[in-house]
């Protein structure tokens, strides 16, 4: 039965499950979403793409001493003569990387040093090498240096107990480099999300198969296996089902009882809803069947047992919209994410006339691009929710707003960029 949340939800004054707003739909959706909490502990390497689930904190300061941030000459900023233009000092060791210089400096002394190599005690400033003239071991400073210039400090990056790396965060090859520097090998992070997926459809042929007259390859399950994979998902494949009682009763069993998260395709559209739904009142409840958007109007989203439930619809790249718009914020959250987010709007000027009808949110396929005056954009053509091949032509969504209509070349319109949506 249904969740005290969904139950709360489904009771809101603004609650309409036959045309949700695309933003509302967000809301709710995210109202009833509670992190994974299992862990495990595994080796930096493997933690790409996976979630940190506590605080990494820093064992040591970072760096350990003061160091040199470039190639050049290391003084005591004192000892430079007052209203002269360039100061000269003595030469009296070589501080490298790895291999400091131990020696004493004294009043007038400079050190030769290299990025990154400890700071010889007593010097507190570095003149790049460029700026130096050198004549035997006579070295010329220049005096316009503020003091302390071009050193880096001890801990300057990070202290000793200061947190590194926050929960929640999505290990990347930056925070890999990270936790090696500062000697950890292994962090706790969530397991992966499991998400069981399956198609439905009597038309549906795996790959392989011999097409019929009116049946198609399915398609869906493997673009959907393939953003469930790249958002750090483990896909469960469980195939496609006759629209069957029997098949698809047994589909969702299987789903719920193996996975956090399911997602079908097909099966939601006007003219099959009563069917499904029939199906999954048995097992669980769905907060809304319809999305007052386009492509992806028939999208279902509620719980089977103790599983979430996305049902997409069959259209291909209303699948894909859906999926981004819907699905992967809230993988992202289930997986303990706590930095998602979709990628702001950028503006930019439309390059053709798009047409529209006012009522629902559309989400068009679209190429960006940097023109002389900014950014611009151009639709992909036709627009149709069964040409997947405008997803491959595309890098961004031109999303028109509910009130919007036709809107002519030169408006300037909101852009939502492929690069971390996908």
């Amino acid at each position: 039965m249904m969740n005290s949340t969904l139950r709360e939800l489904s009771c809101a004054d603004d609650y309409d499950p036959n045309s949700m707003p695309v933003d509302k739909a967000r809301e709710f959706i995210g109202k009833v979403l509670s992190p994974i909490t299992d862990t495990e502990r595994i080796h930096i390497r493997a933690a790409l793409g996976r979630v940190v689930a506590e605080d990494i904190v820093s064992p040591i300061d970072v760096p350990g001493h003061d160091n040199s941030a470039m190639d050049g000459w290391a003084y005591r900023h004192a000892d430079l003569a007052p209203g002269a233009v360039t100061t000269v000092m003595r030469r009296v060791g070589t501080s490298y990387a790895g291999k400091p210089y131990l020696g004493v400096v004294a009043r007038c002394e400079c050190v030769r040093i290299f990025t990154g190599a400890v700071m010889p005690e007593g010097c507190d400033t570095v003149a790049m090498q460029e700026r130096v003239t050198v004549d035997g071991d006579k070295v010329h400073i220049p005096n316009d240096l503020k003091a302390g210039q071009n050193r880096r400090f001890r801990g300057e990056d990070l202290k000793t107990g200061a947190v590194a790396i926050r929960k929640g965060t999505l290990f990347t090859p930056a925070h890999l480099g990270l936790a090696a520097s500062l000697g950890i090998g292994e962090i706790k992070v969530y397991r992966k999300l499991r998400v069981a997926l399956f198609s439905t459809g009597d038309e549906l042929k795996s790959i392989g198969s011999n097409l019929g007259v009116g049946e198609i390859y399915d398609s869906n399950r493997y673009t959907i296996y393939g953003m469930l994979t790249r958002a750090g998902c483990e896909p469960i494949d469980l195939g496609n089902f006759i629209d069957s009682p029997e098949e698809i009763r047994g589909a969702f069993q299987r789903a719920a009882a193996c996975a956090d998260v399911v997602v079908t395709s097909g099966g939601v559209s006007v003219g099959e809803a009563d069917f499904i739904k029939q199906m999954l009142n048995e097992l669980g409840e769905v907060l809304f069947w319809k999305i007052a958007m386009k492509p992806g109007r028939p999208m279902a989203y509620g719980k089977i047992q103790n599983a979430h439930f996305f049902g997409l619809p069959g259209n291909p790249v209303a699948v894909m919209v859906t999926f981004y718009q819907f699905v992967r914020s809230a993988l992202a959250t289930l997986q303990g994410r706590t930095d998602y987010a979709l990628p702001p709007y950028v503006k930019a000027k439309l390059a053709n006339n798009v047409k529209k009808l006012p009522g629902r949110t559309e989400f068009q396929r679209g190429v960006l691009t940097m023109g002389a005056n900014g950014y611009e954009v151009r639709t992909t053509g036709d627009q149709g929710s069964g040409i997947l091949s405008s997803m491959t032509q595309a890098n961004c969504f031109v999303v028109l707003g509910t009130d919007v209509g036709g809107v002519e070349a030169g408006t300037v319109v909101d852009v939502q960029m492929f690069e971390g949506v996908m």
